[in-house]
């Protein structure tokens, strides 16, 4: 099946996106440090949904969905820090969570409904 049928591929590349768009105007500073791995984190996700559709069989994909997943747990965490830093305002901040949250938690429906063969 083509990765950009999936829900959660939507999600996450739309997360990535708007991760992107935010981390411009993080610091100079930050550059090689928390906006790198923001968009490593945020591109990851979107990025082993992918690359597991692609793969053969269902083990394969949910190997993939599971490094997607901790991708998201990873971003989350980078989310808070920007956001203790004061990099990200609170409206974007919250618009942030948001798509987080939905993004994860398809994914991980994704993830829990695939048979573990």
């Amino acid at each position: 099946m083509p990765y950009e049928k999936f829900k959660a591929w939507q999600l996450c590349h739309a997360l990535a996106l708007e991760v992107y768009r935010i981390t411009r105007d993080f610091p100079a500073d930050e550059r090689f440090a928390l906006t790198s791995q923001a968009r490593r984190a945020a591109f990851s996700a979107a990025a082993n949904i992918a690359e597991g559709a692609m793969k053969r069989g269902t083990k394969e994909f949910r190997r993939y969905l599971n490094i997607s997943l901790g991708s998201l747990g990873e971003l989350r965490y980078i989310i808070q820090l920007a956001s203790d830093l004061r990099y990200v305002s609170p409206v974007s901040c919250s618009r942030l969570i948001g798509l987080h949250t939905e993004a994860n938690k398809t994914t991980w429906a994704l993830y829990s409904g695939m048979d573990n063969r």
